[in-house]
């Protein structure tokens, strides 16, 4: 009885602890990435003096963005490791092998790593995206420079 209330526990965290900090790094994924989006609509180059304090205001925060899209399937991943885990030690533990609880376990603890690359893919698109944003602000503020030279 107790070896069950463990393994119910154990589910639980897995199913509450990974894909909870998972829901969280889409959250914090998608703030951040629009975020930015309104403050690269709103930046006015000619503000800025100097083309480092515009490039250091325009990537605050993306490399959260880059460093989440990096890390979700490895958070992922560990809720798989953890739910094959549990699906070989509840195998253990019956003393019998029944396929079909073996395949619900580890399809169950396959929708952990799947659920890192949805966070991490949209992630790593946003990353890009918030980049490319940055790239052509930077550009466009040394024309402005190269005008103000001539």
């Amino acid at each position: 009885m107790e070896t069950n209330n463990l393994l119910l526990y154990a589910e639980n965290a897995l199913d509450y602890g990974v894909m909870g900090i998972l829901l969280l790094m889409s959250i914090v994924t998608l703030w951040l990435f629009i975020e930015r989006m309104m403050f690269y609509k709103s930046v006015r180059i000619e503000d800025y003096d100097h083309r480092d304090n515009l490039e250091m205001d325009l990537t605050d925060n993306i490399g959260i963005i880059s460093a989440i899209g990096a890390n979700a399937p490895y958070v992922g991943l560990l809720g798989t490791v953890v739910g094959i885990m549990l699906t070989f030690y509840t195998m253990g533990d019956v003393g019998a092998v029944d396929a079909k609880k073996i395949m619900i376990g580890l399809a169950l603890a396959l929708k952990a790593t799947a659920m890192g690359l949805v966070v991490a893919i949209p992630a790593i698109v946003a990353y890009t995206i918030a980049l490319r944003k940055v790239e052509r602000v930077l550009t466009k503020y040394d024309v402005t420079q190269d005008k103000k030279e001539k």
